[in-house]
């Protein structure tokens, strides 16, 4: 009865003791292509089911928490004396220690009867003592049967009770089951949706300067054209990007240079200081070009000096919200006003530097274009292709949606936005303690 005792309170000390479990989901790899399928899940699609299996995780654990608080009350109430299953075990534990103790008497009679035979003196007396040892045995034989009879009773009614105790974790364990399928699927979701997140380089999504010079006059104002094209297989919301800068000027100090760029409607200077969005295109589809206006005014008292322009496309779709086209440098050279260059090439495209591949914080989906044309209409000249687009080495080989271009993803998550401290009680101690009771039950019987 001790050992008994003492696996129903390690089962009911398994459920009610609070556990913290911290779970986190893998980190997630860099640069890793996501095979597209036919059925690929859009960017919004990923966000609904995230947002979904957050909320059944949330349901799940809420239920898991008052699936414990209901196992502790019952566990309690089931050792309290006055539950009817306790209360019966008491009552069938007390009758079978009676009748244990009826039969100890019992069979004290017996051998003291035995004796009396052995001790009789004479006949009658023998004779006496011998009917005396028959009742005794008939008296034995009837308090084991009463003892053998209390002992299932007591066995039933323990049996009862421990099934009951079992039940409730039983009922438990499914909601922490539950618990750990809604966890995973939260966590799958969110890998998912991490993965949908990262920035993306898509070699396809070119920005081209056309009409740029190597040189460039002081005093004098040149037009030329940023041409971005798509060159993926995915329709893109594009935000061209754009830097012009001269070598050794300073953030905040005024520059040789003055350029601009036009929707269509209106000139709208660039502020010169970093790289900035222009120009957003809601919509892009694949081989689709689209050309946006920029002219330059170099100061006129500007001296000789080496200046450079980056440009490249930011863009999403509706599977990712950050993808980044390459960005491309062009070193032009500022002249003293008054030079006489003579026919001026265009500038080349050139190697960019480590620190040129900066981007604004306001890359992906639903950010507001820099450079003061936020909310105005974008009219800019755009050819599409009747024929497929051909690509060359300046579109190169990534194709949006298949396989990522060459570099890979910018970003890299880790663990899982949190650790969730479950704050449960440990479901392997209950399966513990459910497990010792059963195997103490079929011992006890095996011993019988």
């Amino acid at each position: 009865m001790r050992l008994r005792r003492s696996l129903a309170v390690a089962v009911a000390v398994a459920v009610t003791t609070p556990v913290a479990l911290f779970t986190a989901a893998p980190a997630l790899a860099a640069g890793a292509p996501a095979a597209q399928t036919q059925n690929q899940p859009t960017y919004a699609e990923l966000k609904k089911a995230a947002a979904d299996a957050q909320k059944a995780y949330e349901k799940a654990l809420a239920a898991k928490e008052q699936g414990q608080e209901k196992v502790k009350a019952t566990l309690e109430a089931l050792d309290s004396d006055t539950h009817p299953l306790k209360a019966a075990t008491i009552t069938a534990d007390k009758a079978a220690g009676e009748a244990a103790a009826a039969e100890t008497a019992a069979e004290k009679a017996v051998r003291d009867a035995e004796a009396a035979v052995e001790a009789a003196q004479g006949e009658t007396e023998k004779a006496e003592a011998e009917k005396a040892l028959e009742t005794a045995e008939a008296d034995l034989a009837k308090a084991a049967e009463a003892k053998e009879k209390a002992d299932a009773a007591a066995e039933a009614a323990r049996t009862a009770l421990d099934d009951a105790r079992v039940a409730a974790v039983r009922e438990y364990s499914v909601l922490k089951k539950a618990l750990d399928d809604a966890l995973a699927a939260k966590e799958a979701a969110e890998e998912a949706l991490g993965t949908a997140e990262e920035c993306v380089r898509e070699t396809g999504l070119t920005s081209l300067a056309v009409g740029l010079p190597a040189e460039v006059v002081a005093g004098t104002t040149v037009d030329f054209t940023l041409r971005v094209t798509n060159g993926t297989e995915r329709t893109l919301t594009v935000d061209p990007l754009a830097f012009v800068h001269v070598d050794g000027e300073r953030g905040g100090e005024k520059s040789r240079l003055a350029v601009e760029w036009s929707n269509g409607s209106g000139w709208h200077a660039l502020n010169g200081d970093e790289p900035e969005h222009i120009a957003h295109i809601d919509t892009m589809a694949p081989g689709e070009r689209s050309d946006v206006k920029l002219r330059m005014t170099v100061a006129p008292d500007a001296a000789s000096a080496d200046a450079f322009a980056l440009f490249a496309a930011d863009a999403s779709s509706a599977y990712r919200p950050c993808v980044l086209g390459p960005m491309k440098r062009y070193d032009f050279e500022l002249l003293p006003a008054d030079s006489d260059p003579g026919p001026v090439d265009d500038a080349d495209p050139g190697q960019t530097g480590k620190d040129d591949d900066r981007r604004p914080a306001t890359t992906g989906p639903g950010t507001t274009p820099q450079g003061g044309a936020a909310g105005q209409p974008v009219t800019t000249a755009r050819t599409t292709p009747t024929t497929p687009t051909t690509r060359t080495a300046a579109t190169g080989t990534g194709t949006y949606g298949t396989t990522a271009a060459t570099g890979g993803a910018l970003a890299q998550t880790g663990t899982s936005p949190a650790l969730v401290p479950l704050g449960a009680a440990s479901a392997v101690a209950v399966a513990l303690g459910a497990g010792a009771v059963l195997a103490a039950r079929r011992r006890m019987t095996a011993d019988r």
